[in-house]
């Protein structure tokens, strides 16, 4: 895979891939000319509105309920100022930097759509933040979709609030001193821009659909392993089954795992032994399949969303002097449904591992050493990670509760329905991290598993896996402390690399 270096804005649209780059990458961010002369452009709307003394939300008047009171051009101004300090009352512990960055992001992509009205010199200070590395600390807790979280990484634009610069927290001043990066005097509409919009919700999902997608790898590679390791049979995978029924999802999963059994000794072995699996096997194309198709869709929804202008209100030329349209691209309801949805689809692919994990380890099906462990009674093996898979599992299972259905009305009933949609992406999040954990545990005892078939060869697909796993983790002969085995497991599944290994073996995934 390429390395993304530098990203244009400006030109055209963005990717979650361009956004990850930036995010987890430190991919340099530029503004091209042509966004620049639209947010400039659109600037002088705001400009004439307020030298005109037209009544315009948020540039003239207070905010929410607040929207009936006119502001004098310098009270305009000192609004924006009190509007970061105000909104900035997050709780909870910090997000990572990479999901932070990922919001600043979003928020410069919003922006240069050039309907928002903030000057040039804002979307330059948030580029060359993201550039130089400084990454406000902000808390997880407290959006119902839009607001808090901006509010406090805006704070650090103006010499306020807290960053991380160089691997230290320190005052969000000193951090842009350090870094050479002039603080910003904010003028009319900027502070509402700021923690406007739906960008906190589209950074935090962007990242979660990006990681679902390795997951869902991830998921297709343990489910081999575990059909391959239980005497599974291919015969559930053939693509005359899959073509009657064609979802995309569920034909690339199948071809997946012909794939990735391709060459095996034993699946070649035991292809006749049992007429039909149990579910959590024969099922894999359709289960991962459905899962597959719901991240395509999330895919899709947060990308019209990293490329729209979710402001308000939004400003548009219209031969007349511009006009501000108050309205409601900022209200998160796509992506907080969407974020509500992947929670579930990544929930499924954790809750169908677990099954598959529990078949591996139960001696009453598996035809496996109890526990995937000689000398068991003695040794413990295998069985208390399933008992930490199934913990996982019921979680997710409570975190699936849909909380975009769930509005509580804001602001004195002017905002009475919002989305959620942040808390959604967060939710999503979480269940993605408890997920990587389950097929973490899958993956390591399906490797054990495959111990005692040898001397009979692996599929090019699994083989390549297993080798990668044991030049890390060893073959458990007897109990060991596992929990360093499992948290090395996860970074594995965390990270992308061994995937681009096997897609080297048996094609993308």
């Amino acid at each position: 895979m390429q390395t993304v270096r530098q990203v244009i804005i400006g030109d055209g649209p963005v990717t979650i891939e361009q956004l990850v780059a930036v995010a987890r990458g430190r991919a340099e961010v530029k503004l091209s000319p042509q966004g620049a002369e639209k947010i400039a452009r659109c600037r002088r709307l705001v400009e004439r509105f307020v030298a005109e003394g037209r009544i315009v939300y948020g540039v003239t008047t207070g905010l929410g309920e607040l929207c009936k009171v006119r502001l004098s051009a310098e009270e305009a101004s000192l609004l924006s100022r009190r509007v970061l300090m105000s909104h900035a009352c997050g709780v909870g512990e910090p997000l990572p930097e990479d999901f932070v960055r990922a919001i600043m992001f979003a928020a410069v992509t919003n922006f240069s759509q050039g309907h928002s009205g903030v000057r040039l010199e804002v979307v330059q200070t948030l580029i060359r933040m993201l550039n130089e590395g400084i990454v406000p600390w902000v808390p997880s807790q407290g959006s119902v979709g839009y607001l808090t979280h901006m509010a406090h990484i805006s704070l650090v634009l103006i010499g306020m609030g807290q960053a991380y610069y160089q691997g230290a927290l320190m005052s969000g001043a000193e951090a842009m001193a350090r870094a050479g990066i002039s603080l910003l005097e904010l003028k009319e509409k900027e502070g509402l821009s700021l923690v406007n919009g739906t960008v906190c919700m589209t950074g935090i999902g962007a990242l979660v659909v990006h990681d679902a997608k390795q997951l869902a790898k991830w998921a297709d590679i343990a489910g081999a392993m575990s059909v391959e390791a239980l005497k599974g049979t291919r015969y559930a995978f053939d693509e005359r089954v899959h073509n009657l029924r064609p979802f995309p999802g569920q034909r690339r999963v199948a071809a997946n795992l012909l794939a990735l059994l391709r060459d095996s000794e034993i699946a070649e072995t035991y292809k006749d032994y049992r007429l039909q699996d149990a579910l959590s096997l024969r099922s894999i194309p359709q289960i991962h399949g459905a899962c597959r198709d719901k991240i395509s869709h999330a895919e899709e929804m947060v990308t019209i969303e990293l490329n729209a202008a979710t402001d308000n209100p939004l400003l548009f030329e219209d031969g007349s002097g511009g006009i501000a349209i108050s309205a409601c691209n900022a209200h998160g309801e796509p992506v907080a449904l969407t974020m509500d949805m992947l929670a579930m689809a990544i929930s499924e692919l954790a809750n169908v591992s677990e099954r598959r994990l529990d078949r591996l380890v139960n001696p009453h099906v598996s035809e496996l050493p109890p526990f995937l462990v000689e000398k068991s009674g003695l040794n413990s093996g295998f069985m208390i990670p399933q008992y930490v898979a199934a913990s996982l599992v019921a979680e997710n299972k409570v975190l699936c509760h849909p909380i975009s259905v769930d509005s509580i009305p804001t602001s004195a009933f002017q905002e009475d329905h919002v989305s959620m949609g942040t808390p959604a992406a967060l939710k999503a999040l979480q269940v993605l991290k408890n997920a990587q954990k389950v097929i973490a545990i899958e993956l390591l005892a399906a490797a054990q598993a495959l111990e005692f078939h040898k001397p009979l060869g692996f599929g090019r697909g699994t083989g390549k896996i297993y080798e990668l796993l044991r030049t890390h983790i060893p073959y458990w002969q007897e109990d060991r402390l596992f929990y360093p085995d499992l948290h090395l497991a996860i970074r594995f599944v965390e990270s992308g690399e061994w995937i681009r290994e096997v897609e080297a073996q048996v094609g993308t995934l």
